[in-house]
């Protein structure tokens, strides 16, 4: 029976010394925990209307190579801007930018609502906090014989505390 770990040892170091060997040179290809893979690019549906339009207005110009000058200063391909103008025209490109998934069942005000609801029930319980001092304020001044002058309420409801 073969000991595998005695062929990996010289096969790793081999390794080891090539990639020590091709960095030391400055040629050669990089490691692969430094190579960074190319990302597709993605582009919204705004962002295309926006340079269909743009082409349009360029081409209505009659300026020459005024439509060449958008696509190199956006980075764009001629096939890029067909594709979007038959998308255009087709329609697609309208549909894309609405919102897309489930439409929400929660009313949008009821949020607030709630917000509101629980505002109301703080101040309610604020309400009472200070009607029972009051009360209290009024009693130990029956108490101690003093009486306080009666003082409209601040509300405008006509009430006197």
């Amino acid at each position: 029976m073969l000991n595998m770990s005695k062929k990996r040892r010289p096969r790793r170091a081999r390794e080891a010394t090539a990639l020590a060997i091709r960095q030391k040179s400055g040629t050669g290809v990089a490691p692969p925990s430094t190579v960074e893979r190319p990302r597709r690019r993605a582009f919204t549906a705004e962002y295309k209307l926006r340079i269909v339009r743009e082409a349009a207005a360029a081409a209505a110009s009659g300026e020459e190579g005024a439509v060449g000058a958008l696509l190199r200063r956006e980075g764009l391909y001629s096939s890029h801007l067909s594709e979007w103008r038959r998308a255009c025209e087709a329609g697609e490109l309208e549909a894309l930018s609405k919102k897309r998934g489930r439409r929400s069942r929660k009313n949008p005000l009821a949020d607030e609502n709630e917000r509101l609801r629980r505002k109301v029930a703080q101040l309610e319980a604020e309400l009472h906090k200070a009607e029972t001092i009051i009360d209290v304020q009024k009693k130990v001044a029956a108490l101690l014989g003093e009486t306080l002058p009666e003082v409209p309420d601040d509300a405008g409801t006509g009430t006197k505390r």
